[in-house]
Parts: structure tokens; sequence; C-alpha cells
């Protein structure tokens, strides 16, 4: 891993989906994803067995999914005061992608994507004290606003700070995490099926959308050459 001045160095989402050999991967809110359409449990398993051998895997604590017809694997570098994309991250993202090619895995980034709850907040520290308890999550990187599951299986939680109360709106909702080159797509669908589009006024970062009945969600990317994502 790479350190500047006793720090990890942090890579963007831009600059990880400029570097050559991480074509299968997509940055989204929880880091690098990637998901390989193995076809059967068996050759799943042979990937997941050919990463766990990898010098660097043990050290870059992959979350590895295995289902009948792939495998999902994301990549983030999580401390107790860092929490996002490295360098180790880019180097184990290519060795993990070359290993698929090898094995005839094919990988497929149209089928990633990651899912936080967001929840307004007038009494931030109350509320995220509640939800810490309830859920049994842990602080992220030593943020106040945001929980995560020291599993890394559960949705994270963030918690939007609000000046004050806002009637007629709900307060919790989802934020949906896509592929930069998915994004409009996913909208399209939502909004043909009854949504409606609320704000694009931090496109590409996200959009606000809402159901038929007034509730909001947000799509969010990790752009390839817009913003970093930032919250709403």
């Amino acid at each position: 891993m790479t350190y500047v001045e006793g720090e990890i160095e942090r890579v963007r989402p831009q600059r990880f989906h400029e570097t050559e050999g991480l074509e299968d991967w997509r940055v989204l809110g929880e880091g690098a994803c990637a998901y390989f359409r193995a076809g059967s449990l068996a050759a799943g398993a042979r990937l997941v067995q050919a990463i766990s051998e990898l010098p660097d895997a043990e050290a870059g604590h992959p979350d590895i999914d295995v289902r009948y017809d792939g495998v999902t694997v994301r990549l983030i570098t999580l401390t107790g005061d860092f929490y996002g994309l490295s360098e180790r991250d880019v180097e184990l993202a290519r060795s993990i992608s070359a290993l698929a090619r090898t094995l005839g895995i094919p990988a497929d980034p149209s089928a990633v994507q990651t899912v936080q709850v967001t929840v307004d907040a007038l009494a931030g520290p109350d509320v995220v004290r509640f939800w810490r308890a309830l859920l049994g999550y842990t602080d992220r990187a030593n943020s106040p606003e945001d929980l995560i599951d020291p599993h890394r299986r559960g949705a994270p939680f963030y918690f939007q700070r609000m000046d004050s109360p806002r009637p007629q709106r709900n307060r919790v909702h989802v934020d949906v995490w896509v592929p930069y080159d998915q994004a409009e797509a996913r909208i399209a669908a939502a909004v043909a099926v009854g949504g409606r589009l609320v704000s694009d006024a931090h496109a590409p970062s996200h959009w606000v959308l809402a159901d038929p009945e007034g509730n909001e969600a947000c799509v969010g990317t990790a752009g390839w050459t817009g913003p970093e994502p930032t919250r709403r």
C-alpha cells in the first residue's frame, strides 16, 4: 500500500475508472464492485479459491458474495480513520480481474449496485445513538453521521442534519448507488412505472426521484467525469 505522510493514499473514483485493467469494476457508494458471471457454484468457488491465494487478498479484506450464478466482489479500505478506495484496492482489483479471465469467467459491470439508508435528523447525535444500538452497527471512520455494519453485510446508514422540520416530506429515504453508465437507464425505468424526477441539480453525482405517493429516493454514482458524489 502507498502512504503519503503516514496516511493511506486515497484513490478518487475517476482515477480508478481510468486505470488500465479495471474495466470490470465500478465505483459505487460502498467501494469498488465487480460481478463475475460464473454460471455455477462450482465455478464461483474456484474463483473465490483463486482470490484467497492472492498475496494481497488477506490484507485487502475483499467482501465476496457467492451465489449459484455468480460472484460479487467489493473492495474498500476500512481503518479507524479511513474509509474509501486506496492504492491497495487498485492492485487487488486488477489481480482479481486477471484471475477471472484466466478461469474464463466474464464480468458484467452493469450488475452491481449498493444501497444506503439516509435519515434526516434534527437531533443528530441522539438519533445516531438509537440506530447504533438498535442495529448493532459501529461509527464509520470517526464520522459522527455514518454507521456501518461491522460484519460488512447490511446497508450503511447516513444521518443528514436538518435545520428545521420539513412537513409533508418523508424523513427516511433510500440511496441507490449504481454504475455511472447505468444511472440514466435506472432513472428512466423508475419514471416509466410512475415515478417522477424531483431534482437533477446535482447530476451526474445524484438525482432525486419520488414514487407515485411522494416518497423520495436518490440514484447516485461515483462519476466517470463528474464530481465526487455529494449528499443532499
